[in-house]
C-alpha cells in the first residue's frame, strides 16, 4: 500500500502527516529527516500498555538512524493528563539529558500525545515534537493542529499551549490491536468532523462505518479494507489541515464557518459527561457521539436543523458501535459542568450547531433556554439501541 503524505500549512511551523502501513519500521528515517542531523537524543513518551505492542519496534528504528533512546511509560486514562505528569515528564526529559535540538516522540492516544506535546513545549522553552498516533481519533483529531494540554479539577484540557510538532507518522497497522470501544471512539470523532465538514466527508465516513467489522483488523470482506480507511484517515486529516491552516490558534472573535471553534462540535456536551463522571465512564469519542446528538437536537428546536439530517447523524452514530448508557445522567449537573467550559467568552459558552450537514453555525448560549436545553439533553442522551 503507498504512503500518503498531507501537509499541514499552519502559520507557526509546517509539517507533514504520513500516513500508511508499516510506518513504525521506518520511524526513525522520518524522524531523523523531520529533525535533522543536529538531533542526538530521542525521549519517547508512551504508556505500558502500548510500549508492550510497538515499544521495541519503535526504539529500534530510532536507534538505526543514530538517536540515543530512552523513554518513560506514563499512566494510562484521562485523569492522568495532569500536573503531577507533566512533572515527572519534563524531569524524564532532564534526567535523560535531552538538549533544545533533541526530539520528544509521542507515542500512543490523545492523552500521551496531549501530555507529551504540553511536555514538549514548556522543556527548555519548547523543544521539537513528533507524534505517533496509535488509535483511530488520536490519527485524525489530537495529533494534528498543535493542541497540547492538561486537566484541571474544574474541566478538561484548561492548561496547555499549541505546539506543532514536526512530524505526524500514522501507521494504521496499529489500530488492528485497538480495543473495539477504541475503535467506536474514533469513528464518532470522524462522524464530528464529517458533519461540520461537508457532504463529501460525511458521506464518505457513512460508507466506511456500513462496511466496520467488530475490529479493524477484520478481512476486507468483512470491514473496511486497509487502503480504503488510511484514504478516509488522509481525507479527515486534510480537513482539519484546511481549518488548521486557516485558523491555527482559534481565534476568540471569529464566529464564522471555517473557524477552528467548528471542531468543537459536540464536545461542550462531551466535556461535561466526561466531568460530572469522573473520567471513568466515557471514552472522549463515545462522549463525543452523545455530545452530536444533543447539538443536533438543540440545531433542530431553533429551527435550522432539518429532521432528516439529525436523523442521518443518529444512524451516522448508531454505526460507530455501542455507546454506554448516559440517559441516567442529571442534565443539572451537566448543565452546572458546562458553565465552567474552557470555550466560554465574556460568560458565555459558544456552541457549535448545524444548519445542515456541512454546515455549522456558532451560537451564544444566551439564545438557548433552559427548558429547550433539558429537553436536547434527554433526547440526546436517549439510549441509542
Amino acid at each position: 500500500m503507498p504512503k500518503l503524505t498531507v501537509r499541514v500549512p499552519a502559520r507557526s511551523q509546517s509539517y507533514d502527516i504520513k500516513i500508511g502501513s508499516r510506518l513504525l519500521e521506518r520511524l526513525g528515517n522520518e524522524v531523523r529527516t523531520a529533525v535533522g542531523s543536529g538531533a542526538r537524543r530521542a525521549a519517547l513518551i508512551t504508556n505500558k500498555t502500548v510500549f508492550k505492542l510497538y515499544g521495541d519496534r519503535v526504539t529500534e528504528s530510532l536507534k538505526r538512524t543514530g538517536f540515543s533512546v530512552n523513554h518513560w511509560l506514563m499512566r494510562d486514562g484521562e485523569q492522568h493528563k495532569s500536573f503531577t505528569s507533566l512533572e515527572r515528564a519534563v524531569e524524564f526529559f532532564s534526567k535523560a539529558g535531552l538538549e533544545r535540538n533533541d526530539v520528544v516522540v509521542a507515542l500512543g492516544g490523545g492523552v500521551v500525545g496531549d501530555l507529551a506535546g504540553f511536555a514538549a513545549s514548556v522543556y527548555l522553552r519548547g523543544i521539537a515534537l513528533v507524534q505517533v498516533p496509535t488509535t483511530l481519533l488520536a490519527q485524525i483529531d489530537s495529533s494534528v493542529g498543535g493542541k497540547t494540554g492538561i486537566n484541571l479539577a474544574s474541566g478538561k484540557n484548561r492548561v496547555g499551549a499549541f505546539h506543532q510538532p514536526r512530524l505526524v507518522v500514522i501507521d494504521i497497522d496499529t489500530l488492528k490491536t485497538l480495543p473495539a470501544r477504541e475503535v467506536t471512539s474514533g469513528f464518532c470523532e470522524m462522524v464530528k468532523q464529517g458533519a461540520v465538514g461537508d457532504r463529501k466527508l460525511f458521506n464518505r465516513t457513512v460508507r466506511l462505518l456500513s462496511r466496520r467489522g467488530s475490529d479493524l483488523a477484520a478481512s476486507p470482506a468483512q470491514g473496511p479494507s486497509l487502503p480504503d480507511l488510511a484514504a478516509t484517515i488522509a481525507a479527515h486529516c486534510r480537513f482539519k489541515a484546511g481549518i488548521v491552516a486557516n485558523d491555527e490558534r482559534e481565534a476568540i472573535d471569529r464566529t464564522d464557518a471555517r473557524s477552528r471553534r467548528i471542531l468543537n462540535f459536540g464536545h461542550t456536551t462531551a466535556h461535561a459527561l466526561e466531568k460530572v463522571t469522573k473520567y471513568q465512564h466515557f471514552r472522549h469519542g463515545e462522549a463525543v457521539g452523545y455530545g452530536i446528538l444533543v447539538a443536533g437536537h438543540l440545531s433542530k428546536s431553533l429551527g435550522s436543523l432539518p429532521a432528516d439530517a439529525l436523523e442521518s447523524l443518529r444512524e451516522a452514530v448508531k454505526l460507530c458501535g455501542p455507546l454506554p448508557r448516559a440517559d441516567g445522567l442529571s442534565a443539572a449537573k451537566l448543565i452546572a459542568a458546562m458553565t465552567a467550559d474552557k470555550k466560554a467568552v465574556e460568560g458565555k459558552l459558544k456552541w457549535v450547531l448545524l444548519d445542515d450537514i456541512g454546515r455549522p453555525r456558532i451560537v451564544d448560549s444566551d439564545r438557548i433556554k433552559p427548558k429547550i436545553l433539558c429537553e436536547a439533553l434527554t433526547a440526546g442522551l436517549a439510549n441509542l439501541l
